[in-house]
């Protein structure tokens, strides 16, 4: 027994050395699970922080567009600051602003620089930005490279950012009616309808066989009859009428067809009051103050013919100097690009006018024959000379303005002021935009008058070549008639341009004379004060004038001719993004390659 009893504690003492054992390597296991467990539960946190910081960066590179875009909205002008050191603002012409309540963080660059910091965020989140608008005079477009930062990680976007307005619709449109200063309606009339206008007026309709192929907007009430509109539709009006709709649909029309939806609302769109303001891109002392590379000015009535191979033909009899100094205008200076003054051979101001080498990326303004002693192109009571001959407008004359019109026969068109005065700023278009090069031409034609459209003006290269085309006053088809009969025998009419008239109306002369013309065919947007009439229509079809064909030039989402006019208030929005390498690294210096 006393064996079996000392044999049994041997055996329970080596048992207590097992077990011990084993609860030592238990535990060892389960701290290793727990270190594991832990040590994964901290690295997926730090996985979870550097995953948000990474959006949160984004997020941020995103807010300095935003933000930058705001500036936009608050100034103007804002487009000339930036920092010229910063690497993606190559080949721009910015300055840093100084005042002190225009000094912005944002435009930081290296280490050393400062950053702006997202609102409401707690200084966590930064961003700074570049600027490029080295582009911005040609095309209205400028490029940002927005930079975020959260924590140790930075993102980077860009985007191109392109005013928008007029040039965002096929279009449009302030009033639905004539133009009182041609339908001698009441002044009374200039009022939206959906604010009370009479409907005494002569309120103009899209008709049944109108097909609209792009985006329309109208400040007003639309009055739509069986119209197809094969892009959206919007308006100023917010009150919806009977039939619940914001447009008013005729007695005796059906509805419109409409391919993106009915009309919807959308704010007003303010018409500047003049295109005087293009003017100033005809000076030559503003090459260092947003003016790098001025256009030209011609004074009284110029003609434009485009011609194939890059040049255009000019014959501006008044013009004595192209480019000018100050506003108002103390000094003039010849510039070679827009051809020589004068009345000789080969001269602007001689029977055949000037042939030159287009101007591309650049205004052509056409003025007034000036009234102040003090400008360069004052005449006084002296006229050009040189065989040139000016009685003004009289119909059924080979003369009238001194380069053609009114033409053999025309009776001058009325409903105008002064048509075809000697000393208008009137611009007579046609031909076809051509360039020397593969880039195209990009070019603006503006009047402080009438724009008349003398023959079809083309694009030699529809994806490179951009045309504007802003009147003051009217812009006109030309349509000259004898009496009731039409002067001109060939049919159809076809503008490649983005067309404006400020204060007027688009519209084709006598439009309700002579017979059937053809059709219309407008390649790129439309803008107006007033609608204007391009022909009269009948249950077969047209009876006089023109039947529309208005397609959207769909370059213009993202460009726009040389300083081609803005609404009154505009903003800036984004037409591409992309995402690219960060630009900088979270202590703010460059990184590699940016």
């Amino acid at each position: 027994m006393i064996w079996l009893r000392n044999y049994r504690l041997r055996v329970a003492k080596r048992d207590e050395g097992f077990v011990m054992i084993m609860v030592i390597a238990i535990g060892a296991v389960l701290m290793i699970l727990a270190t594991v467990a832990a040590s994964y539960a901290v690295s997926g946190l730090n996985k979870a922080n550097l995953d948000q910081n990474y959006s949160g960066a984004l997020s941020a590179a995103y807010a300095g567009v935003e933000e930058y875009q705001s500036r936009l909205a608050n100034d103007t002008s804002y487009t000339q600051y930036g920092n010229p050191s910063a690497n993606f603002s190559s080949g721009s012409t910015l300055i840093l602003p100084t005042a002190a309540n225009q000094v912005n963080p944002a435009f930081g660059v290296g280490a050393s620089g400062t950053w702006a910091t997202v609102a409401g965020s707690g200084g966590v989140a930064r961003f700074r930005y570049e600027v490029d608008n080295s582009a911005y005079a040609s095309s209205g477009v400028i490029r940002i490279r927005s930079t975020g930062a959260v924590g140790n990680s930075t993102r980077s976007v860009v985007a191109n950012l392109k005013q928008q307005g007029f040039l965002d619709f096929l279009y449009f449109t302030d009033y639905e009616i004539q133009d009182p200063g041609i339908s001698n309606d009441p002044a009374s009339c200039v009022m939206y309808a959906w604010a009370g206008r009479s409907s005494s007026c002569s309120t103009i309709q899209f008709a049944t066989t109108d097909t609209i192929k792009g985006p329309v907007h109208s400040n007003d009430t639309m009055r739509i009859c069986g119209s197809t509109f094969n892009g959206t539709v919007t308006t100023s009006n917010s009150k919806a009428n009977g039939s619940g709709n914001l447009y008013t649909i005729p007695s005796g029309c059906g509805d419109g067809v409409f391919k993106y939806g009915k009309p919807a609302y959308s704010p007003v769109v303010g018409m500047p009051p003049t295109n005087s303001q293009m003017k100033k891109q005809t000076r030559s002392d503003l090459t260092t103050a947003g003016v790098p590379n001025p256009g030209c000015l011609y004074t009284g009535p110029t003609s434009i013919t485009y011609n194939t191979g890059g040049t255009m033909t000019v014959r501006s009899p008044w013009t004595k100097a192209v480019n000018v100094v100050g506003d108002p205008a103390t000094s003039g200076t010849v510039n070679a690009a827009c051809g020589t003054p004068g009345t000789s051979s080969n001269q602007l101001g001689s029977a055949t006018g000037q042939t030159i080498t287009v101007p591309t990326q650049v205004v052509v303004f056409v003025q007034n024959v000036p009234i102040v002693s003090s400008d360069p192109n004052y005449w006084g009571s002296s006229t050009p000379g040189g065989g040139y001959t000016c009685t003004g407008a009289a119909g059924g004359t080979t003369v009238g303005n001194g380069i053609g019109y009114p033409t053999t026969n025309e009776t001058a068109p009325g409903g105008t002021s002064t048509p075809y005065g000697c000393q208008n700023g009137d611009v007579f278009v046609s031909g076809t935009l051509s360039a020397t090069t593969s880039a195209g031409s990009q070019q603006t034609v503006a009047a402080e008058n009438y724009v008349y459209l003398t023959g079809d003006l083309k694009y030699n290269d529809p994806s490179a070549d951009l045309l504007g085309l802003v009147g003051n006053n009217a812009v006109w088809i030309w349509n000259p008639v004898n009496g009731n009969a039409n002067l001109l025998s060939d049919s159809d009419r076809r503008i490649d341009a983005a067309i404006i008239s400020v204060a007027h109306t688009f519209q084709v002369q006598n439009f309700n004379k002579g017979g059937v013309r053809g059709s219309l065919t407008v390649n790129g947007a439309i803008a107006q004060k007033f609608r204007g009439p391009v022909g009269t229509g009948g249950s077969s079809g047209t009876v006089t004038g023109y039947s529309k064909n208005y397609v959207y030039d769909a370059r213009l989402k993202y460009t726009a001719p040389p300083k081609f006019l803005s609404p009154v208030t505009t903003t800036y929005g984004v037409t591409t993004w992309m995402d690219v390498a960060a630009a900088f690294a979270p202590d703010g210096s460059k990184n590699a390659g940016s």
